[in-house]
């Protein structure tokens, strides 16, 4: 367990939003039409990425993967599905996530600081539905989140017909570049319709209240204390290797420890994180790794609203989310 740190040893683990390196062929739909401008970013370990030359700004994990997705208006990401925990939270701009194996079971919107925690085991995809650029923070189960994705079978198919073959090694060729699958590598196997049919019909109406947190509700709760959005006890009750809380410039009033690795991602304001060694200042879309041990303080650094999201690590294993009613069910 760490007790001091220099800045410099701090800055290290801090990856500013501004210093983003973006992936665009990072997944099997990177040429598909309507998908193919579409930015990802893998900040804490090495994500979902099915890309060789993915960029990872720190590939230490702390239990889980933290990520990020940029993507222009009207551009989407396809209808895919994890076996561990996938929870966004919108840093900038107004989206539609959708789910069902056709992506037509149901759909909610969401807009600044708003969190969901989508259900392992169902197709789902999102959009962005706004004017402008704008992007969501991932947070992704287990230290292999890639080991956790499939794709519906279209999503696959329609790539093909772009140019683009995933193998069943979970590594993308491009044949625009002139890339094709080795001899001893075949394609991805496509679900069929015995095994599409395991995977479960969820309507909006359950899917919202369980797995949908609205950020001025998350606000209101953390007035005086952190307030809990994932975890045993949280807003969204779950357990899925982590805790997420949100902490607003009335949550903390003096400096503490914890034996988790905690990850710090700012949403809105300034803050500074300080510690014996040193201090830094973190902005909105950065994200600071502290390790165990360390004795901190943080604090907005300027008047106004201020809130981020901090995430930390727990005993519990990445898997099936906790109590879903088909989690249970045995789906590829």
């Amino acid at each position: 367990m760490e007790n001091r740190l220099t800045a410099e040893q701090m800055e290290a683990r801090i990856v500013r939003y501004g210093e983003l390196v973006p992936c665009r062929t990072a997944f099997i739909d990177a040429h598909t039409p309507g998908s193919d401008q579409k930015e990802n970013f893998t900040i804490i370990g090495g994500g979902v990425s099915e890309a060789a030359d993915q960029y990872v700004h720190i590939e230490e994990t702390p239990g889980f993967n933290i990520g990020a997705a940029g993507q222009p208006p009207k551009c989407r990401n396809s209808l895919h599905s994890h076996r561990t925990a996938e929870v966004f939270f919108v840093l900038s701009g107004r989206w539609r996530f959708f789910w069902g194996n056709e992506g037509r079971d149901g759909a909610v919107v969401l807009e600044k600081g708003d969190v969901i925690n989508i259900p392992t085991g169902i197709f789902r995809g999102f959009e962005n539905i706004g004017t402008d650029y704008a992007m969501i923070m991932a947070i992704l189960g287990g230290d292999d989140a890639g080991g956790g994705v499939v794709w519906a079978p279209q999503v696959l198919e329609e790539a093909r017909a772009h140019g683009l073959i995933l193998g069943e090694n979970g590594v993308l060729y491009d044949s625009k570049k002139g890339a094709q699958l080795p001899d001893t590598v075949g394609p991805m196997p496509l679900l069929d319709a015995a095994q599409m049919a395991l995977f479960p019909k969820v309507s909006a109406a359950e899917f919202v209240p369980r797995f949908v947190a609205r950020y001025w509700d998350m606000m209101a709760l953390a007035d005086g204390q952190p307030a809990p959005v994932i975890g045993a006890e949280g807003l969204l009750r779950d357990r899925p290797g982590f805790e997420l809380d949100l902490l607003r410039e009335t949550s903390l009033s003096s400096g503490y420890t914890t034996d988790r690795h905690e990850v710090l991602m700012v949403l809105q304001g300034h803050w500074t994180l300080s510690w014996e060694g040193g201090s830094v200042v973190l902005a909105a879309g950065d994200t600071c790794a502290v390790p165990p041990g360390l004795n901190r303080h943080l604090a907005p650094s300027m008047s106004g609203e201020a809130s981020l999201f901090r995430v930390r690590n727990t005993d519990d294993p990445a898997g099936p989310t906790l109590d879903f009613p088909t989690a249970g069910r045995s789906r590829p």
